[in-house]
């Protein structure tokens, strides 16, 4: 985005990455993915001018927004004075703690569902302050760079694969659900978007004791993807260790299933501990 832009009498901010999705094609398309019932708790992060906000906050029980732009607060604030399930925290949502929004409850439902049209440029570290809450967390639906939402969702042997790959999939069942054009934004971004749905796991798949430590392992192999394993993780585990995991030393990081680098990490963990 060039210059800010003004859209519906706001300036879009470029500091915040605002692109107001206004495609009512794509709005609606987003709403019947997210499928809002009665006994949700939603939240919004950056519901902007209240595109998506107005359909959810006619559909769910209660209904949470995250909102760091305080010029938009007033507004968000007069056009849906009249719903008592609407609650506005004037806030960072990289730095909200998700958590006291949970209704402590036995029922899954309440469990919090999350969604947004995420800035580009925080959506990573967001989706991983979001997994550290993952317990109270039942699904979110993220308006990603559609280059992100591939790297997320991406296997093993594709050029996509890396480290955000790994440890999403390790927390999540991903899923790329469509891909929303720059045309249904205003100002329109210069590259495509697409909506992810991320879901945590009940139990995780492949869990190991300290994902931490997986991660540290993770952005160890895929620092200099040619190198590999033998090279990139050899401060870690060494050919003999590898090939006893039935894991070619001589494969690169972007070959490595999540199975393959738990299996890795519990090796190490385990090896620490004699």
């Amino acid at each position: 985005m060039g210059k800010n832009s003004i859209v519906q009498g706001h300036q879009a901010r470029k500091r915040f990455g605002q692109n107001f999705l206004s495609d009512n094609f794509y709005i609606q398309r987003i709403v019947d993915s997210i499928a809002p019932r009665t006994e949700d708790c939603m939240v919004e992060i950056g519901p902007g001018l209240g595109a998506i906000t107005e359909h959810l906050i006619k559909a769910v029980g209660q209904l949470n927004v995250v909102e760091l732009d305080r010029d938009l607060i007033p507004r968000l604030q007069e056009k849906f004075s009249q719903y008592d399930n609407f609650v506005i925290h004037h806030h960072d949502a990289l730095k909200f703690d998700f958590t006291n929004l949970y209704q402590n409850d036995s029922d899954a439902q309440g469990k919090l569902r999350i969604v947004g049209n995420l800035p580009y440029n925080i959506s990573t570290p967001l989706i991983f302050h979001l997994l550290d809450q993952r317990e109270v967390i039942q699904d979110m639906y993220f308006m990603l760079q559609k280059e992100v939402v591939e790297r997320i969702c991406a296997a093993p042997g594709t050029s996509q694969y890396g480290r955000l790959s790994v440890m999403a999939q390790y927390y999540c069942q991903t899923q790329m659900l469509f891909v929303v054009p720059p045309g249904a934004f205003l100002p329109p971004p210069k590259v495509d978007s697409a909506i992810i749905r991320l879901q945590p796991h009940e139990q995780l798949p492949y869990p190991v004791t300290d994902a931490k430590q997986l991660n540290k392992i993770v952005t160890s192999a895929f620092g200099q993807r040619r190198k590999t394993l033998r090279n990139s993780l050899k401060n870690w585990i060494n050919d003999v260790q590898l090939q006893d995991l039935g894991i070619d030393p001589q494969q690169r990081a972007e070959n490595i299933s999540l199975q393959q680098f738990t299996q890795i990490c519990c090796f190490i963990e385990q090896e620490s501990q004699n």
